[in-house]
């Protein structure tokens, strides 16, 4: 089973020839194969996680995929003709093989001036976690992190936090495009000793690069 990182926030689940696609937003170029993929999360409606069209690419080349989000994914799709089932905070499905646990409700604040969206997290097999814009905690152990980098709603002290108070055994960067080479180095270098602190360990990964667990 492994995890691939794509372009900002999209990540590919494998686990032999079935994939779970999470947050497909507009910054993601393209999908190599999106055969096989059994579903797909979003996080949230932002167009960085959420690209109608890359999402209508996923369906094209696996049509029997289930889109899952919270309700406010379930709205925008909709007005793209994208059928999304809802699911909120504490709900489980099974979609073989995958089983999928979500936590949390809402997004990060951006701004007062900026409204706060629906927002989940996901944990993937209860080992794999990412929690979209959110600093949202499981009440599970995280075998692997995606942790975010960069935002306009991130401060890295509180990225730090997050991780230390998941406590990942490994994890890697995400949520990177919005930051200059240098920033994302500067970012992933916090993080990383955020990671140790806890005994994990912590691997960059360049877009279609994966890790195993």
């Amino acid at each position: 089973m492994n995890v691939t990182k794509y372009e900002h926030a999209c990540l590919v689940v494998s686990k032999g020839d079935a994939r779970l696609v999470i947050d497909p937003g507009v910054f993601l170029a393209t999908l190599p194969d999106a055969s096989g993929v059994v579903a797909v999360v979003i996080t949230h409606e932002h167009g960085d996680h959420y690209s109608a069209d890359r999402v209508r690419d996923i369906l094209a080349a696996s049509p029997d995929a289930r889109v899952f989000g919270p309700p406010g994914v379930v709205a925008a799709a909709a007005k793209d003709g994208i059928e999304v089932e809802a699911v909120g905070h504490g709900d489980a499905i099974t979609v073989e093989p995958f089983t999928l646990r979500f936590f949390g409700a809402t997004h990060s604040v951006i701004h007062s001036s900026i409204p706060v969206i629906d927002n989940v997290g996901v944990l993937v097999d209860d080992a794999f976690y990412y929690g979209g814009d959110s600093y949202t905690v499981p009440d599970a152990p995280v075998e692997l992190l995606a942790a975010p980098i960069g935002a306009p709603w991130l401060k890295i002290g509180e990225a730090i936090d997050y991780v230390l108070e998941v406590k990942p055994r490994h994890a890697f960067p995400i949520h990177d495009m919005t930051l200059s080479a240098a920033g994302r180095g500067m970012a992933a270098d916090r993080l990383k000793w955020a990671t140790e602190q806890g005994g994990g360990t912590f691997q960059v990964l360049e877009p279609g690069e994966s890790i195993d667990w």
